[in-house]
């Protein structure tokens, strides 16, 4: 008996370390041996992918990304890593999926850069199946993934599936589950917005994003690497949100169920108009929110919603939100309120009844006072029962301009620049020169009308005066020939 279990011990003991990755804590997905792990380089060819960014083709992107991915994942012991392009060709979906097929793929990444249609969104995000289990396989990979760019700065827009009339939404996704393939869409950052370009201006920053993806796949599949000095083969990963996690990656269509302003104050010396705005969804996480000044004709760039935190479901429900108003102007403001998946809910409108202008103490022109905190308070709202999805939350904050993923702009609205009241003198001098234009216009016209009358009356006289010396003369010849 003693003999078995010190037999065991050391069996235990001297395991390899193909073994011991395989155990590791957590991971639901089932491996054999040594991890087989495809890279997909999005597009090539005659495929561009997008070409918003306006630095390279995506295309080209992709690959510098996937090829130091495979480099740096080469790195780690015990496992297998392929390409399914190394050069720039065009590669079908079905190819793709048949040679990750032929050598017996764990995984496939596939490696893409986004944009969208109106060059507002940012952040991140990975798309997973929708099939099970491959929807638990492809949750605890992309939380490893998306993990990592949350660090580095960027906005979590979240692991997300798509439903399609032939049942997954993408590809090469499609095209991989059917062979029984787990697959991800890695969308690192938009290239067409702002905030987000500045993580892939560089050939650098395309590498980097390569190497952070390959520490979370190792950390995904428990790989060490003797060159690198780290060892995830104990890395405790994420519950892929129970046993079923579709339903919290799953498109959500609906929006979010609150959305409301409260006034707090107005400082017409500055022009900062300060509300509560309180917003819930009770299905997805809170991501963006805009706003517009002019009751819903514009609206602002999105900014992210504070605290958001889709990774744990986490957001700020209720929070300070100061505007800056630009002067001269009398706001009608609205609130959007974004989830992860885009829908977005407006709230109740503000009115202003005072028009803003800085720097003023007397009334305004509509009756108001301009002093500091004075003035209406609009139909107020209750902020939505204190479900902040964070017990450790308080429930309130204070808009903090540099939100995640972003850099530091202000969230609120940009201030009119030093230029603006004179802008307005400006504006004011051509009015009143347009106005004596029209007065001279309308004078000359008086003129012509009344020297056009003068005339018509000088005419009328002297065909008058003619006809009387004509009457005069034909009188004098007649009393001539009575004589």
């Amino acid at each position: 008996m003693l003999s078995g279990i010190l037999v065991f011990s050391l069996l235990f003991f001297f395991l390899p370390d193909t073994c011991a990755h395989v155990l590791a804590a957590g991971r639901l997905q089932p491996v054999d041996g040594v991890p087989v792990i495809v890279i997909d380089p999005g597009h090539g060819g005659e495929n561009l992918g997008t070409q918003a960014g306006g630095i390279w083709d995506e295309k080209y992107m992709d690959m510098v990304t996937a090829q130091a991915l495979y480099d740096e994942l080469s790195l780690y012991d015990d496992v297998e890593v392929y390409l399914t392009r190394t050069n720039d060709v065009d590669v079908s979906f079905q190819e793709r999926a048949a040679f990750a097929r032929s050598v017996n793929a764990d995984f496939l990444f596939s490696i893409h850069y986004n944009a969208s249609e109106t060059h507002e969104l940012f952040g991140s995000e990975v798309w997973v199946p929708l099939t099970a289990p491959f929807n638990n396989y492809g949750y605890q990979a992309g939380y490893e993934l998306l993990q990592g760019m949350q660090e580095r700065g960027l906005l979590v827009r979240g692991i997300k599936t798509r439903e399609g009339e032939r049942g997954e939404y993408y590809a090469i996704i499609r095209e991989t589950v059917a062979l029984g393939i787990p697959a991800a869409i890695i969308e690192h950052c938009h290239v067409d917005e702002d905030r987000d370009k500045g993580y892939c201006a560089s050939e650098e920053d395309l590498v980097r994003f390569g190497k952070e993806d390959a520490a979370a796949i190792a950390r995904y599949f428990g790989l060490k690497s003797t060159a690198l000095q780290v060892d995830y083969s104990d890395y405790p990963l994420v519950e892929a949100g129970g046993a079923n996690p579709v339903p919290s990656t799953l498109r959500d269509e609906t929006p979010p169920d609150v959305c409301r302003i409260e006034f707090l104050s107005a400082d017409y010396e500055t022009g900062v108009l300060s509300f509560t705005l309180s917003a819930a969804d009770y299905d997805s996480p809170l991501l963006y929110y805009t706003y517009s000044l002019d009751g819903g004709r514009t609206y602002s760039e999105r900014n992210a919603w504070p605290g958001s935190d889709v990774l744990s479901g986490k957001y700020e429900d209720t929070f300070t939100l100061n505007l800056v108003v630009p002067s001269g102007t009398k706001p009608s403001v609205i609130v959007r309120a974004y989830n992860m998946f885009d829908p977005y809910t407006e709230s109740n409108r503000y009115d202003s009844a005072i028009t803003f202008s800085y720097g003023q103490d007397a009334p305004t022109e509509d009756g108001g006072p301009s002093s500091a905190g004075e003035g209406e308070v609009p139909g107020t709202g209750t902020s939505p029962d204190a479900d902040t999805r964070d017990p450790a939350s308080s429930g309130t904050g204070t808009q903090d301009p540099a939100s995640p993923g972003t850099d530091t702009r202000d969230p609120a609205a940009k201030p009119v620049s030093g230029s603006a009241v004179a802008g307005e003198k400006q504006v004011s001098f051509v009015t009143f020169l347009e106005i004596c234009l029209v007065i001279v216009i309308f004078l000359f016209i008086i003129l012509l009308v009344s020297q056009g009358i003068a005339y018509h009356n000088r005419k009328r006289r002297r065909r008058r005066g003619r006809r009387e010396l004509q009457s005069r003369k034909e009188d004098g010849d007649t009393r001539n020939q009575l004589r």
